[in-house]
């Protein structure tokens, strides 16, 4: 049926239709009236799996796979698949995760169950791979873990094999997670992996993380490399949020051995920064990051508790505002893994991340805000069922982020940047054994770096305690937390 035929048939009054119309045909009509196409000129592959969006971290915990339901909602009622290449997302090997982590730990995922929680003879491994509140352990965690991991690497290898341009992964970017240990809700990094992929072929990786919190895993896995770049902006604050490193004058090991030194880079924030401000900010910053480092590939991790009035975030950003940055770094040209994160807000992820990938298949300026009524949990959207609320104004936060501090923050990093001496020269010719290239000076570093934040994490604790707080280590650190009105999802 040609597009006139079928636009028309779908906008005969229901009075005169003598048909019912299927969820189908009624997607394809937005998809028509939005003008959705397959982006000119470039590949956009969509990597996902079901079952990721049915585990369950808890029913107070503020982690819900169930923002995958909504994302994918959204960009369905839009028409947006037809835009895409769409990949049912295998899950990863157990190999492929101990490419980064240690089969130890690995197999203590695959191996653990809830009812360990509360067993005694469990508590010592239960520490030692930090699991708790934060990081609870529920039905199905190892299958949840290699499935939102496999989504990551399949993407990264569909840009690798030049299947496509860009690779979207919302599942992903779980950037806490340590080489032997969970944290922050993550417990395999995905990202990593992902990243070990591109540097199969790219000589030089970027990564991008515009979550509210450090990526704090991804730049410790790549310490001792000068192969990836990794660039963090995020709320920092030592004693009163997670995970309190990040700080400006951090860049990793700085002993002359180590050839990674100098290569992760941190934009510490303070409370309610604006999409203005955030913008010019991060184009100044990776501009200058792209102009030195030359990278072959970029991953963006794009945590959506950057937003305005997420569950455990602080700053002032809108839907429009979070894009703009996603918009910028595919300006840029090169291979993208663009992968979720953070965002305790479900139907404000949802909404970023459908925004996002408009923008990723350049359909940004053609969707209607207006969220379409073919979306299943639309009532999820009132009262205004908008695709761009206006958070900023929904909650106010003082913006403790002055153009002086802003400028000093360009001016230091680029500062840093003079350091790396121009993009490094890498040998191709094979992969090292051990892609990572971990030296044992630089191990011990982090280990001992990780023994005095948890001297100091204890001591936070105890105080807390004595105080009479407690609870999950995490969100006591999080001000965002019970955020009026936006608790309901």
């Amino acid at each position: 049926m040609a597009r006139s035929a079928i636009v028309q048939e779908y906008d005969t009054p229901p009075t005169t239709r003598s048909v019912t119309f299927s969820l189908d045909q009624k997607t394809n009509h937005e998809r028509l009236h939005n003008g959705i196409t397959r982006p000119q000129g470039y590949t956009v592959s969509w990597h996902a799996n079901p079952a990721v969006e049915a585990h369950h971290f808890g029913q107070s915990h503020p982690m819900k796979p169930w923002r995958l339901v909504l994302t994918k909602e959204l960009v369905l009622a839009y028409g947006m698949h037809h835009a895409m290449d769409l990949y049912l997302s295998r899950a990863a090997t157990f190999e492929e995760m101990a490419d980064f982590h240690t089969e130890d730990y690995l197999d203590f995922l695959r191996q653990v169950i809830p009812a360990d929680m509360e067993a005694a003879e469990q508590s010592e491994r239960m520490a030692k791979y930090n699991f708790g509140d934060d990081c609870p352990i529920f039905d199905g965690l190892y299958n949840y873990c290699s499935l939102y991991s496999g989504g990551t690497v399949d993407a990264a290898r569909k840009l690798v094999n030049n299947q496509a341009d860009i690779a979207i992964n919302w599942s992903g970017g779980l950037h806490h997670a340590k080489k032997t240990e969970a944290s922050g809700f993550c417990y395999v990094n995905d990202v990593v992996l992902g990243i070990l992929q591109l540097l199969r072929f790219h000589p030089r990786v970027m990564y991008i993380d515009i979550d509210v919190h450090h990526g704090d895993g991804v730049e410790q896995a790549f310490w001792s490399t000068d192969r990836v770049l990794t660039v963090s902006f995020h709320k920092f604050d030592r004693d009163n949020f997670f995970p309190g490193t990040g700080s400006l004058d951090s860049t990793g090991p700085s002993h002359p051995s180590n050839p990674g030194a100098h290569h992760a880079l941190n934009v510490p924030l303070n409370d309610g920064i604006e999409d203005g401000d955030y913008l010019q900010l991060f184009k100044d910053i990776i501009g200058s990051c792209v102009e030195t480092y030359q990278p072959g590939a970029i991953v963006l991790q794009c945590g959506a508790d950057s937003l305005g009035c997420d569950r455990l975030g602080c700053f002032s950003l809108n839907v429009t505002g979070h894009g703009s940055c996603v918009a910028y770094v595919k300006t840029l040209g090169l291979p993208l893994l663009v992968v979720g994160g953070g965002g305790y807000t479900p139907r404000n992820v949802s909404r970023a991340w459908a925004h996002e990938t408009s923008i990723l298949i350049d359909a940004a300026d053609k969707i209607d805000p207006n969220i379409p009524e073919t979306v299943t949990f639309r009532n999820h959207f009132g009262p205004d069922y908008s695709l761009f609320p206006p958070l900023s104004e929904m909650r106010k936060i003082e913006n403790k982020n002055s153009k002086q501090y802003l400028a000093t923050l360009v001016s230091t990093i680029r500062e840093q940047l003079r350091y790396m001496q121009g993009a490094p020269s890498v040998q191709m010719s094979f992969i090292p054994p051990d892609i990572l290239g971990f030296r044992e000076d630089v191990e011990k570093e982090i280990e001992e770096e990780k023994d005095l934040m948890d001297e100091e994490r204890e001591e936070r604790e105890h105080s807390l305690l004595s105080s009479g707080g407690g609870g999950s280590r995490r969100r006591d650190l999080e001000r965002g937390l019970g955020t009026r009105g936006e608790l309901s999802t």
